[in-house]
């Protein structure tokens, strides 16, 4: 094989070639390996790198390692590069690289120089193992979260996420609504640990989970006395976040009067605990999420319209799960890989006709029920691929299929789905779709005729302007 030193090497298997003797050692490694030549282009590709990076060995060998192996330290410090410059080896370096489908993988990284016989140098060999399951259970124990957490391909999302780093920077109280399990405390969490208050404490509160004078006592804390039961102070919420970010969920359900006493703490930053007489300074950063809508609840005069205001500086409104659908494959094989950790099992798929199924699903309770579901065909499969008889009895049988064609059982029937929604809501203007879909109108195009899509003549730009 070229990149490997010449000769047999004695022994058995003399009779095998030797580059099916070496691509044979090489398939045998759990991690993902491959080597280069003088020229950077990849000699070797095992099957655990195929595995890894989603790239097949046919499309990887003879291209520049560069456009394979995509690592954050590419363009700036390779370390195969100055393995080859310096000669000497790289052993277990934590980096990250970039899969087909685009996610960020943590890996470890070795590097070692390929000789021929005579000892002069023929390439380089670099090995990569795969790090995610350390690094997820290093997040579930510390609680951290950032953006590489945020499992989504969708331009709805995209453009979500391109201003977080702007909001994190910001000290001002944040909104983030939409329907329930659509990820808002993830968001707040990740607001935070990309912000300037990422080393202080993030502390979450949910205002819907608590009756009032309970909720009163766990935001502002209480003195001991202040009622029954209150032997000994206790720091509420707000003293608990300080230097860091209180979260606030269903802020929406919060009564009147508590509505009051939030917002004096917005306006004046000092709270008082219950029973104490002396204000306390609070430095907290709030973010507030609802599913409900607070402008109708201010109307109505069930929601203080002086403290929408005060929450309402900044808006992150997130898209529902029906409206992303793009994202439902990705959000499967993340659950799957995170049950997988859990139970210590192999679960390697869902298969396309399940992937088809779910996403004919409304989704009411958005990524959180769709985590539900993947969790109870996971228990109920018993191979290494979801099939739909796994899924709950609801999504077996009876769904409607919205694009009015039959249920897709392949992937490109799922695609072809997808298109039809995506025009279906841009009121079939090609230009609206292609941009929701994050592709060039030419791309869209191409995919219509290819998929033989029948679309109204009409574009839909005409009607808007109308």
């Amino acid at each position: 094989m070229s990149g490997f030193p010449g000769g047999n090497g004695g022994g058995a298997d003399t009779n095998l070639p030797d580059s099916l003797r070496y691509a044979t050692i090489l398939d045998s490694i759990a991690d993902g390996v491959f080597t280069v030549g003088p020229d950077w282009r990849i000699t070797s590709f095992n099957q655990a790198a195929e595995r890894l990076l989603g790239i097949s060995r046919a499309e990887a060998v003879g291209r520049p390692c560069c456009e394979v192996f995509r690592a954050n330290v590419c363009d700036s410090e390779c370390c195969l590069r100055r393995t080859m410059d310096d000669g000497q080896p790289i052993v277990g370096q934590a980096i990250y690289i970039v899969d087909s489908d685009g996610r960020q993988l943590p890996v470890s990284i070795s590097t070692a120089l390929l000789r021929d016989e005579s000892g002069a140098v023929v390439g380089g060999v670099e090995t990569f193992r795969d790090l995610r399951q350390v690094t997820e259970l290093r997040k579930e124990l510390a609680g951290d979260v950032g953006f590489s957490d945020i499992i989504t391909r969708s331009p709805l999302m995209g453009r979500l996420l391109s201003i977080l780093p702007q909001l994190a920077e910001a000290e001002s109280t944040l909104l983030i609504t939409g329907e329930s399990g659509t990820g808002k405390e993830l968001i707040a969490r990740t607001i935070h640990n990309i912000g300037p208050r990422s080393e202080g404490p993030f502390v979450a509160i949910n205002a819907a989970a608590l009756p009032d004078s309970l909720l009163e006592s766990e935001l502002f804390g209480h003195r001991a006395g202040a009622f029954t039961g209150a032997v000994r102070d206790r720091e509420g919420r707000f003293a608990q976040a300080r230097g860091g970010t209180l979260f606030l969920d269903e802020i929406g359900d919060i009564s009147p009067a508590l509505q009051v006493r939030l917002l004096r703490v917005l306006q004046e930053r000092t709270f008082v605990p219950l029973g104490g007489a002396a204000p306390e300074r609070t430095d907290t950063r709030v973010i507030a999420a609802t599913n409900r809508d607070l402008n109708a609840l201010a109307e109505a005069g069930r929601f203080r319209s002086d403290l929408l205001y005060r929450l309402d500086v900044v808006r992150i409104e997130l898209p529902p799960l029906r409206d992303r659908t793009e994202d439902i494959p990705l959000l499967v094989d993340h659950f799957i890989g995170k049950l997988n950790r859990i139970n210590g099992r192999e679960v390697l798929e869902a298969a396309p006709e399940t992937l088809a199924r779910l996403s004919q699903h409304d989704f009411p309770g958005n990524v959180r029920e769709l985590s539900n579901l993947v969790e109870h065909a996971f228990v109920i499969c018993p191979g290494d691929t979801i099939l739909p008889e796994h899924l709950p009895a609801s999504l077996r049988s009876g769904l409607p299929d919205r694009s009015g064609e039959s249920p897709p059982r392949t992937l490109k029937d799922m695609e072809r789905r997808t298109i039809l929604e995506v025009l279906r809501r841009c009121d079939w203007n090609r230009q609206a779709a292609a941009d929701s879909l994050g592709v060039h109108k030419t791309t869209l195009m191409r995919k219509i005729e290819a998929l033989g899509l029948d679309l109204p003549k009409q574009d839909g730009r005409s009607s808007r302007r109308r």
